[in-house]
């Protein structure tokens, strides 16, 4: 089973499936990072069977608290539009095959899904209140990129929404999904 970890979340796809951190390609690092004055990636790219897309971003507030003054379903529209147009020159002008294939075949998908994993502190207080609603980003990530994905979601551990990987939390017991 193909196995990635970001921030600390250990994500699990299935047998099958081609999956690689997007935000790491070579082609995305040294080619299309700087392209109109800065571009953004999404965290993980994962291919269901040649047949779909999934576009994955991760946020983990659990630690510590989102800091930035753009609204989150803002910056996730951003990394889904700038990753999108990077597949489609990645397919062209990666110099690392592995990248071009990858990338051919997300262009190639029937259907492309997009994904955000947003954790935040399971229990939370007046000084820590949760900042951020999850169904407020929902909703406005669904006007932003509806031309991209008009069902997009937005998940946490232990709430998953018919998501086809497992997440874990190494090393936190009480934050493991059943299997």
């Amino acid at each position: 089973m193909p196995t990635i970890i970001e921030v600390k979340l250990k994500f699990i796809f299935p047998d099958g499936w081609s999956v690689s951190k997007y935000d790491e390609w070579i082609y995305y690092r040294k080619q299309f990072i700087n392209i109109c004055g800065g571009a953004k990636a999404i965290d993980v790219l994962g291919i269901e069977k040649k047949e779909c897309c999934w576009l994955l971003e991760v946020k983990d507030y659990r630690q510590h608290r989102r800091t930035k003054t753009l609204h989150l379903a803002d910056e996730v529209a951003m990394k889904i539009r700038d990753t999108v147009a990077g597949l489609v020159g990645a397919q062209f002008y990666s110099t690392d095959d592995t990248e071009r294939q990858a990338a051919r075949q997300a262009v190639r998908a029937k259907n492309i899904r997009v994904v955000l994993h947003l954790e935040q502190p399971a229990k939370h207080s007046t000084l820590f209140p949760r900042a951020i609603n999850p169904s407020v980003v929902l909703q406005r990530l669904k006007q932003l990129i509806k031309a991209v994905d008009p069902h997009p979601k937005v998940v946490r551990m232990g709430q998953m929404a018919n998501i086809p990987w497992r997440v874990e939390s190494p090393g936190s017991p009480d934050d493991k999904l059943p299997a």
